[in-house]
C-alpha cells in the first residue's frame, strides 16, 4: 500500500469522508465511528439498517477502549486472539452511539491482522467503522474496481491494496458467553 494514499485516506476519514479499503477477505467501507454523519451516510450507501450494528476495527487495543466497557478477564480473552480474525462482542461503554451498536447491548470489535487495514488505523490515529463494501444483500467486493462499479463517487477514496487471503468473514464472538454468534 502507498504511503501517500494511506496518509490520503486517513485525511479523508478524519475529515468525515468514507473510504473503501482492502481488509482480511474483501473491501470494506470505513468511517470515523465519533462522527455520526459519517456512521448515517455509510449505512445509507451501503442500505444497511442502523438496528443491526457495525463493526469497529482497530490496529491496536487501545484505539477500542473508548468504546468498550470491559473487565480485565474479557480483554486477555479477546487479546489471545488479536490481532487476528476473531471480533468481539462485548460490553458498550456507556455514551456510545447506538448508530455503532444498533440494538445490541454490546459492541463489536476486533483489533485486525490485515497489515494495510492496521496501517490506516494507525495513520488516522483511531479505530474505524469497517463493514463489507457491498449494498446491503449483496456480496462484497473483492476489488477497488469492484467498489467503483458497486458505489462510484459516493465513496471518498478507494484505497487500493491486497487482501488478505481469507475466503470468509472475521468470526463473530461473544465475550461473556462464548457464543459464536458467525462462523468465519
Amino acid at each position: 500500500m502507498d504511503t501517500n494514499d494511506l496518509k490520503t485516506a486517513a485525511e479523508v476519514i478524519k475529515s468525515g469522508g468514507i473510504v473503501a479499503y482492502p481488509t482480511e477477505s474483501c473491501y470494506g467501507l470505513g468511517c470515523d465511528p465519533r462522527q455520526h454523519d459519517a456512521v448515517r451516510r455509510l449505512l445509507h450507501i451501503k442500505r444497511r439498517r442502523w438496528q443491526h450494528g457495525l463493526i469497529l476495527i482497530s490496529a491496536k487495543l487501545p484505539q477500542l477502549l473508548r468504546y468498550i466497557d470491559c473487565d480485565a478477564q474479557q480483554l486477555r480473552k479477546a487479546a489471545i486472539s488479536w490481532p487476528g480474525p476473531v471480533t468481539w462482542l462485548m460490553p458498550v461503554r456507556p455514551g456510545v452511539s447506538r448508530l455503532l451498536t444498533g440494538r445490541n447491548s454490546a459492541i463489536a470489535v476486533r483489533v485486525t491482522a490485515h497489515r494495510g487495514s492496521a496501517a490506516l488505523c494507525n495513520h488516522a490515529g483511531i479505530a474505524l467503522v469497517s463493514t463489507s463494501a457491498n449494498r446491503h444483500g449483496r456480496p462484497p467486493a473483492k476489488s477497488a474496481k469492484a467498489v467503483y462499479r458497486e458505489f462510484g463517487d459516493n465513496v471518498d477514496f478507494i484505497l487500493s491494496g491486497n487482501l488478505g487471503g481469507r475466503a470468509s468473514p472475521s468470526e463473530i464472538r461473544d465475550v461473556i458467553t462464548d457464543r459464536v454468534t458467525r462462523s468465519g
